[in-house]
Formats: structure tokens, C-alpha cells, sequence
């Protein structure tokens, strides 16, 4: 047996990188609070339960846990390329939206590659990018809380393998324009890939929104991410999917964990298709709630960034006090919002009770 080298560590050490990796903290839950319902806002998630036909079909799905599920998706593929019309092989699922990303680092990055993204922008790219061994390269918000598209494209270098664009933003709320984007594009080289993360596209009411599709049908290295965590309400359930040129979606799927998308996951997924005038009309009513919220506080006196997600976003830049005073305000009146250091605060528009409840912390703490 050789003998370990006196300078050799005496415990198995993770990948440099691995320590390096910035926790992801989630949102809290509620505290139960005696003769008052609390209300979580901290997590962006569809506050209305599922409905009858998904749950059905999830619980169908259920009775056979003892098999393993279809690791080629092929029902939910063909569902989501009749919805999409775009062939099925240019489509890729994972454990959601995020699930995508560790996939698309992993598939296309190599260690000290860079990745230009936004920041403020979602919390997990910073994670998954040192968990790749690649190099992140954040730049800062413009005015407005909205990508500095220009200053992303300057951003880009030789080793820039991967641009990510988060629209609408989490968790500021402002989105991307289609004219924006394209002109952003056109200074992209086609080498670098851009992935376009629409976790909340169903959310966007605004003049010149993004096209998803059409966009990437345009271009040979821009791919779509999506999920059915928020609009389609199945957070607990974990699948996203991919929309990309067939050898960036083939890269995905060659890396992706094998049998990763569950069973019921799946189900729920492809009867939240069959049931999407249902649950769009139920995105309907949160987007209503939300420009309820949002003029709310226009008229009490606050500034917020323009809101596209199901969250508002109110900023604290460089004063954290006020941040963490404002998080326990609402933690006070039975709602959890999301505080990030030194940031701000985003606040989900979740139960009708819960966003006049919002108002009433807000009208009292107007800046």
C-alpha cells in the first residue's frame, strides 16, 4: 500500500469550487400566528390549489410509483410540441427551470468558462455557475431594475461561453422587450449561447413583449427555459423544459439526470396543458391583483419597479435596516416576505386577503 504523502489532507475535500458555492436561501413558510392566517409570499408560488383534472391525473400517476418513470418524457414532449408546434427533439426537461441551467453549464462550460448574467437577477445562477467551475460575470442593473442589455454585450469576452437573460427579472419584476432583445442578439456572437429564462412569461402584460419561439426559430444559439412551477402551479411537482435548436436540446438531454423528471411530475405537467384556459384565467386573476398592488402603492407614495413576474420588488439599495424593518413589518402582520441583503424585498402576489393585507403594512411604512 503507498503511503500517503505527509502534506496530504485527512479527510476527503470537496472541489475547491464546491466550497466556494454561495447558499441558496429559500423562502421562509409562515408562522402560525393564534386567531390570524398567515400567508407566504416569499417563494412566487400559485396560491390557488390544483385543479381537479391535474390532481386526478397526478394521483393516477401516483399508483404506479413502483415503476420507474419514461426518462424520454415522450408523452409530455409530444404534448408540449403540439402546444409549442416545434418538433419534439428541440425540446428538453429537467427539475424545473433551474434544473435546465446546471444542465446547460454542465453541457456547454468548461471549467473558468464565463457566464455574463444580470445582477439582481435569480438567486440560483450565481450557485449553479461555481458548482459548474465556470466564472460568473454579474452585471449590474440599469435604471429601472432592468437589465443593462448593453453593458451584458460588452460584458462578453473570448471566454464567454454562456449569456443568461431572466425575463421578466426575479426579483426585481421588470422584462425584456422583443426589440431590446433583438438588438441585444445581433451583438452576440453565434457562438455564445443565450439562454432566455421565462419562468414567468405567462405574467407579462406589456407593450412589445418577448416571443419566445419565434425568437429562437431565428437564431441558432438562443434557447428558451420554462416551467410549470408558477403559472401551471405545480411547484411541489419540479419540471421545466427547454426550448432550443435541436443540438443544443440533445446537449441537454445527453447530461440530464437519467429517470430525473418523476412519473407524476409528468402527469401533472401534460393535464396542466389540457387544462391551460383554466388555469391562464387563474393567472388572469393574479395579474389583476398584481396592477391592484402595484397602483396601490403608486398612490401611497412608493416606488416600485415595473412588476411582469406574480412578485412586486421594493427596493432598499444600500440600506439594509430598512430592508430587514420592512421584512419584520410584514412578518408582524402574518406575511413572509423574501428579503435580499441589501437589496430589497420581494413580496409574491398570492391570496386576495393577503395583498389588502400587504397594502395596510405598506400604508404605514410609506418612504
Amino acid at each position: 500500500m503507498t503511503a500517503p504523502r505527509p502534506d496530504a489532507p485527512q479527510a476527503p475535500t470537496p472541489r475547491s469550487t464546491v466550497l466556494a458555492i454561495p447558499a441558496y436561501v429559500p423562502g421562509k413558510p409562515p408562522v402560525d400566528r393564534p386567531g390570524v392566517t398567515s400567508y407566504k409570499l416569499s417563494s412566487n408560488e400559485n396560491p390557488f390549489p390544483p385543479l381537479p383534472g391535474v390532481l386526478e391525473a397526478a394521483h393516477e400517476a401516483a399508483t404506479h410509483m413502483n415503476r420507474y418513470p419514461d426518462m424520454g418524457s415522450t408523452a409530455l414532449y409530444a404534448a408540449l410540441a403540439a402546444e409549442l408546434r416545434v418538433p419534439g427533439d428541440h425540446l428538453a426537461a429537467a427539475t424545473g427551470s433551474v434544473g435546465l441551467l446546471y444542465q446547460v453549464l454542465a453541457a456547454f462550460c468548461d471549467p473558468g468558462d464565463e457566464v455574463v448574467h444580470a445582477w439582481r437577477s435569480f438567486e440560483a445562477y450565481p450557485i449553479a455557475v461555481t458548482a459548474s467551475g465556470a466564472v460568473g460575470v454579474p452585471v449590474p442593473l440599469g435604471p429601472g431594475a432592468r437589465h443593462d442589455l448593453d453593458a451584458m454585450a460588452a460584458a462578453i469576452t473570448d471566454r464567454t461561453k454562456v449569456v443568461v437573460v431572466c425575463t421578466p427579472n426575479n426579483p426585481t419584476g421588470p422584462a425584456v422587450g422583443q426589440a431590446e432583445l433583438d438588438a441585444f442578439l445581433a451583438k452576440v456572437p453565434p457562438h455564445v449561447l443565450v439562454v432566455v429564462d421565462e419562468a414567468y412569461l405567462e405574467f407579462v402584460r406589456m407593450a412589445d413583449p418577448v416571443d419566445g419561439v419565434a425568437t429562437y426559430r431565428r437564431h441558432t444559439n438562443v434557447m428558451l427555459t420554462r416551467t410549470f412551477s408558477k403559472a401551471y402551479g405545480l411547484a411541489g411537482f419540479r419540471v421545466g423544459y427547454a426550448v432550443a435548436p435541436p443540438a443544443i436540446a440533445g446537449a441537454l438531454r445527453a447530461v440530464s439526470l437519467p429517470f430525473g423528471v418523476s412519473a407524476v411530475a409528468q402527469a401533472a405537467a401534460i393535464a396542466s396543458l389540457a387544462a391551460k384556459a383554466e388555469l391562464l384565467e387563474r393567472v388572469e386573476q393574479l395579474v389583476v391583483r398584481r396592477e391592484h398592488v402595484t397602483a396601490t402603492l403608486a398612490a401611497q407614495g412608493w416606488e416600485v419597479p415595473d412588476a411582469q413576474g406574480n412578485f412586486v420588488w421594493f427596493p432598499f439599495p444600500g440600506d439594509p435596516e430598512r430592508a430587514v424593518a420592512f421584512a419584520a413589518a410584514l412578518d408582524a402582520a402574518g406575511l413572509v416576505g423574501r428579503p435580499f441583503a441589501g437589496d430589497g424585498v420581494r413580496v409574491s402576489v398570492g391570496e386576495a386577503e393577503a395583498c389588502e393585507r400587504l397594502l395596510g403594512v405598506t400604508a404605514g411604512l410609506v418612504r
